[in-house]
């Protein structure tokens, strides 16, 4: 940082001991040579950007923050309409011995990542709708909305409906009675899912399903690749998702290698019961799991801090701050 002094005018106090000893006309003139020289050397100085604008004042400060405050804010809730990779509600080795770390680091930071960037690209300069609304028409909109789109619900999803082994809790007692009267029991109900997503029952890569049928009434279904119940013209039984097991490989192949059912017998010791007794309630009103990252993408606003700052024009050449004190002297400073 190079700081330079140099005085831009004669000192008034040495002009007046001289004009003791002058003519007081040439006394006069000494000033107004001096003055002249000052006004000269302000003139090329700013012309050469050297002296800095007026600061502005606290109104000028508190209208700009708010304009700037509120331009902030839709900028940030404009990149907001973009989906997001949710973090996890816990640690990556939470879910063990049922989900290994490497398979839930691999699973969550590249498998659904690539979801959401290709979605998103998909979208670009179009308007984002909810990602609950964006299955209902994603198998006649095309791949990128079927596999992507619904790739990202039915992974948001999924992770929200897991909690570390003795932390999701039971059915809650109207679950647990609507589990009953479809299925016999819990038991039972696990034994017609975990044959739902059996190999056997659903070839090669896809979901299966605990949903909430037209008539609410529980039903097991399961869909090829990352289609949902809540597509139009899925295969299997539409209705609303309230528990979902995805038996793609990368979902458990690093552990259990060929043997999907032991996958899917060890994943019930992480289902996140609270959580589904929630979405139940919600399903029986038509309502489907809101599961985007919209919550941490509104937050992002307010984690957003303006911080006003007034910018002189730029000018070619070196730029230097300038600093005026009551002596008279230039401080010039750059960087």
């Amino acid at each position: 940082f190079l700081t330079l002094s140099f005085v831009l005018c004669f000192d008034a106090q040495w002009i007046m001991l001289e004009g003791k000893n002058r003519a007081p006309r040439h006394a006069a003139r000494q000033i107004l040579v001096a003055g002249l020289t000052l006004a000269l050397a302000v003139y090329f100085l700013n012309d050469a950007g050297f002296v800095p604008t007026p600061a502005p004042s606290r109104r000028e400060l508190l209208s700009s923050g708010i304009a700037g405050a509120l331009t902030s804010a839709v900028m940030v809730s404009n990149s907001a309409e973009a989906y997001e990779l949710p973090p996890l509600g816990y640690a990556y080795d939470a879910l063990e011995p049922s989900i290994d770390k490497e398979t839930m680091t691999i699973h969550h930071d590249k498998h659904h990542n690539t979801y959401v960037v290709n979605i998103n690209k998909a979208l670009e300069g179009n308007e984002q709708p909810p990602l609950v609304e964006l299955q209902k028409t994603a198998i006649q909109r095309g791949p990128a909305f079927r596999n992507s789109g619904g790739g990202v619900y039915n992974h948001d999803l999924f992770w929200l409906e897991m909690a570390p082994v003795g932390k999701g809790g039971s059915p809650s007692a109207k679950l647990a009675t609507a589990i009953d009267e479809s299925f016999g029991s819990l038991d039972d109900f696990k034994a017609k899912f975990e044959a739902a997503g059996a190999p056997g029952a659903r070839f090669g890569s896809g979901w299966v399903w605990l949903v909430v049928d037209a008539d609410k009434k529980l039903a097991i279904t399961s869909t090829p690749n990352q289609d949902n119940p809540l597509m139009e013209g899925v295969e299997g039984v539409p209705g609303i998702p309230i528990l979902g097991c995805d038996v793609w490989e990368h979902a458990y192949y690093l552990k259990y290698q060929w043997q999907r059912p032991a996958y899917i017998k060890a994943w019930w010791d992480v289902v996140n019961w609270n959580q589904v007794s929630a979405w139940y309630e919600d399903a029986l009103g038509g309502k489907a799991p809101n599961v985007d990252g919209a919550p941490a993408a509104a937050a992002l606003v307010g984690q957003r801090r303006f911080n006003p700052v007034t910018v002189a024009p730029e000018k070619k050449g070196f730029a230097f701050d300038i600093k005026f004190n009551w002596e008279g002297n230039v401080a010039l400073g750059g960087s």
